[in-house]
């Protein structure tokens, strides 16, 4: 006994202050093993013993009075239990002796008809009227508070029993295992040897799972031993759950020696082996098995058919998928939903929707499960508007959405920007109350986010009592493409307090910080990934990569490059940032040692380098990287390749052959193609073509803003003051805003945001003094002031309206609050217009310092008077 004796931290007083179990009153049924209770008489043949001895012991001794305990027995045997309460009462008020098999019937029928109030009513009366508990009667309160879920009354009434016997302990032990305190699980166990309980055939299946569950393998080992000491190493039941036990915790080789030793086995054991294989991904020898089970002629039953097509599911095969879904047609198998539904989400996974679809049509009962599957194929197959379809038949039909059918229409309804759908489902997830399960409040974050209702999504998330990490990055993403990356990394300090960021976290944040120029944070997360050793996981890498190139710094970028994997995506990330800096030679350098490095490009590599093309001038580079595409690259070119062209075209003055080229595409232009056409027109000043242009827009598009500012900058390039102040009319009637402009700057680590029109900084005076000093030597100088304008006062200045100068402020504030001769670095919001172009450019000739401003369209790096982008890559032509 000394071997495995150990002693519990668990008091068995009943009135010792730490129970060690919280005390979980709510009435909850628990799903236990059948095993646990068969040695346990049934209810009805309980009740009907006990009334025949009641009735014999009468009659035997002559009495002749009515005996009111026969009363509750007939009740309960007829399953009357208010009845039976009430005789109860009455008994009590009368102050009639209850017997305590009358107790006994009363507790099993609570604990049958699940009657937690009424079970502890009884309850109530057993410790009014003893002080201990007979074994019988304790194990009828223990069994029925452990299905409730009653973890603390049970343990209370465990400590008051005089004697218990293995069912007791048992009991007790599945009720810790099943509500997942396996640790206190196995103490107990371990406390039931050390008194001398010899465990039975009900005990080991309970206590292996509980190893299982943890997983712990040395337990798990050792409970093994014990199965062998107390000779039960040749009950099917037991042996089945060794081999449960060995599969959880990894260790398939102790499983498959205990299966393979098996002098007889049952379904469930090839189950347990099988389904061990695929859910580990040991799919083959799953199949393997599977294959040798058919050959020994042992028939599959619900679960193995469910589990080899989950396996056919993870491996994404679909031949082999087919061949399963055809032994499933001519056997019985057909008929059961369960497996129709796992049928559905194989074809679903293997992106066979079709195939998925007309499973489903053949169904002739469909449960919740089977509308979720088919509703989470089109989803996943990025058919979001035949999802939301065919969630409308499950509504016609009457069936109820459950929490995982909410989550994915949410997702299909953020697809699509169908906020009025996702109203709705929100307000159907209050009433239901599946509002509480967090994943449909994260969904609903993403839904809210993608429909630009950012305030919305923070309120679910603040309702949310126990976020989790998905529910701190949906939030942050969505801040992040709300254009509030400066909220998403003070969110992310804030989840690091109590949670523990995983890869996809820091990807969501690392945009963040490339979104609003954050190196340092950039640099902190760099150091987190390696500190935790999440550094090589999936895109991170690359999110890493792009952090730096957004924040322009090319040097660490290219460290970065060149010590992680250099896929496709990591070369087009710097194909992307010199493109933004108009650098199309490096890009075109770039490309070629791509290409020879045996990195096939894809049809993002090709925009970026069209991209870089246009800006640099490069018409006759980027006309043939376009006509080479198909046939050498073999990559069909899409919209995005044809409004590249376009603006190359466009940007070289070649607007008439820029328009021809539209009219001559083989697919139909879209807004765009059209909106490349009128930036083309909006730099050259073309107003007639523009205006075609933007018909052209306005027919497919009306609700983008940026069509609407490229139209009123032509207007205002061109004089036409009246048409600027109609476009801005048609604008606010169609409730369109323009963001405020805000622009970031980072010192010593701190990233400071300044809006436009800002008054309320605490150095606002000196940022102010420092700007007047440089507009007044810009006077001296002879250069056009920034705030020259030929503008009407009343119709205020397109660069106030579509700039904000607030980059000015934060060029200001780094001038005060850096060393002289640092390099200033700022991000911006909107695009750069011309007056702070030129004050920028001004400023660097006076102070001698580098700036770079990335606006939302490309980088202008600054130095000694003059821009990397040559004064033609901002809201208007330079006049210095």
């Amino acid at each position: 006994m000394a071997a495995f004796a150990k002693t519990s931290p668990i008091s068995l007083h009943p009135d010792h202050p730490n129970h060690q179990t919280p005390q979980t009153h709510k009435p909850k049924a628990l799903s236990f093993s059948h095993n646990l209770h068969t040695h346990h008489l049934s209810f009805k043949k309980t009740l009907e013993l006990s009334l025949s001895v009641i009735n014999t012991s009468s009659s035997s001794s002559s009495i002749t009075t009515h005996n009111p305990n026969s009363d509750i027995y007939e009740l309960c045997l007829a399953g009357n239990l208010e009845k039976a309460l009430k005789h109860l009462d009455s008994m009590q008020e009368l102050q009639i002796f209850v017997e305590e098999d009358a107790y006994v019937a009363l507790l099993r029928l609570c604990e049958w008809k699940r009657a937690y109030d009424e079970g502890t009513r009884v309850y109530s009366y057993v410790s009014n009227s003893t002080s201990r508990l007979s074994v019988r009667l304790g194990n009828a309160l223990l069994s029925m508070f452990v299905r409730f879920g009653d973890l603390g009354n049970a343990w209370y009434v465990f400590g008051k029993m005089e004697e218990r016997d293995v069912f007791s302990w048992n009991v007790l032990v599945g009720g810790y295992a099943k509500a997942g305190f396996f640790d206190e699980a196995l103490d107990l166990y371990h406390r039931m040897l050390w008194v001398g309980i010899k465990p039975d055939v009900y005990t080991f299946p309970c206590v292996l799972r509980t190893c299982g569950g943890v997983p712990d393998l040395v337990r798990g080992r050792e409970v093994h031993v014990h199965v062998l000491r107390f000779g039960f190493e040749s009950d099917v039941d037991v042996v089945n759950a060794l081999i449960t036990m060995y599969v959880k915790c990894g260790d398939f080789q102790s499983a498959r020696l205990v299966f393979d030793r098996m002098p007889r086995r049952d379904r469930i054991s090839w189950n347990a082996m099988i389904s061990g294989y695929f859910e580990n991904g040991e799919c083959l020898e799953g199949f393997r098995l599977f294959f040798s089970m058919r050959e020994l002629s042992v028939n599959p039953d619900l679960m193995t058919m469910t589990s080899v097509i989950s396996a056919c599911e993870l491996l994404g095969d679909e031949r082999l998928g087919g061949q399963v879904h055809g032994y499933v047609i001519r056997t019985d198998f057909g008929a059961d939903v369960s497996v129709y539904n796992s049928l559905i989400q194989m074809y679903s996974c293997v992106g066979h929707w079709d195939e998925a679809e007309k499973v489903f049509s053949r169904m002739e009962y469909k449960d919740v499960v089977s509308w979720t599957a088919m509703i989470s194929a089109y989803e996943n197959n990025k058919l979001p508007a035949k999802a939301l379809e065919t969630y409308k038949l499950m509504e016609l039909e009457g069936v109820l959405p459950d929490e995982i059918t909410l989550s994915s229409v949410l997702s299909a309804c953020a697809c699509l920007g169908r906020l009025d759908m996702g109203v709705k489902l929100h307000e159907l997830a209050n009433r239901t109350g599946h509002i509480s399960y967090v994943l449909v409040a994260n969904t609903l974050i993403d839904m809210y986010s993608k429909c630009k209702c950012i305030d919305k999504a923070l309120d679910v998330f603040h309702s949310i009592p126990e976020k989790n990490v998905i529910s701190w990055t949906s939030i942050m993403v969505g801040l992040r493409i709300n254009n509030r990356s400066f909220e998403a990394l003070i969110f992310f300090q804030q989840m690091k307090l109590s949670l523990k960021p995983n890869s996809v976290t820091l990807i969501s944040v690392l945009s963040a910080c490339a979104r609003i120029g954050a190196l340092m944070c950039g640099k902190e997360i760099h150091a987190h990934a390696l500190r935790t050793g999440v550094g090589l996981d999936g895109f991170l890498p690359n999110a890493l990569l792009d952090m730096y190139v957004r924040c322009g710094r090319m040097r660490p970028a290219w460290n970065q490059f060149n010590t992680h994997k250099q896929d496709v995506a990591a070369w087009n990330i710097l194909l992307t940032g010199y493109a933004e800096r108009g650098q199309g030679a490096h890009a075109v350098e770039l490309f070629q040692r791509m290409v020879g490095s045996n990195v096939n490009p894809d049809d993002i590599t090709m925009i970026s380098l069209l991209c870089a093309c246009s800006r640099s001038g490069m018409v006759m580079e980027g006309l043939e990287y376009f006509h080479s595409m198909q046939h050498q690259y073999r990559i069909t070119p899409n919209r995005k390749h044809y409004a590249c062209v376009v603006d190359l075209l466009g940007r070289a003055g070649k607007l008439e052959d820029a328009h021809e080229f539209i009219l001559k595409m083989p697919i139909e232009p879209d807004p765009a193609i059209w909106g490349a056409l009128l930036n083309a027109c909006r730099i050259l000043r073309q107003v007639e073509l523009g205006e075609l242009a933007a018909r052209r827009i306005f027919e497919k598009d009306t609700t983008s803003v940026g069509y609407y500012i490229l139209l009123c900058n032509l207007y205002a390039d061109s004089g036409k003051w009246d048409e600027v102040a109609k476009v801005r009319k048609t604008m606010r009637q169609r409730g369109l805003i323009v963001d405020p402009g805000c622009s970031w700057v980072e010192i010593k680590g701190k990233v400071h945001a300044f809006l436009s029109g800002d008054n309320f900084h605490p150095q606002i005076m000196e940022m102010k003094a420092v700007l007047e000093g440089f507009y007044e030597k810009m006077k001296a100088a002879g250069f056009n002031g920034p705030e020259k304008s030929s503008m009407d006062e009343v119709e205020a200045s397109k660069a106030e309206i579509f700039c904000g100068h607030c980059e000015r402020l934060a060029i200001a504030y780094a001038l005060i609050n850096t060393a002289p001769g640092m390099p200033i670095w700022v991000t911006k919001n909107l695009f750069m217009c011309q007056g702070c172009h030129n004050t920028v450019k001004f400023i660097t000739k006076v102070v001698r310092r580098e700036i770079s401003v990335r606006d939302t369209q490309q980088f202008h790096h600054f130095k000694n008077g003059l821009c990397s982008c040559g004064d033609v890559g901002y809201w208007g032509k330079s006049d210095m």
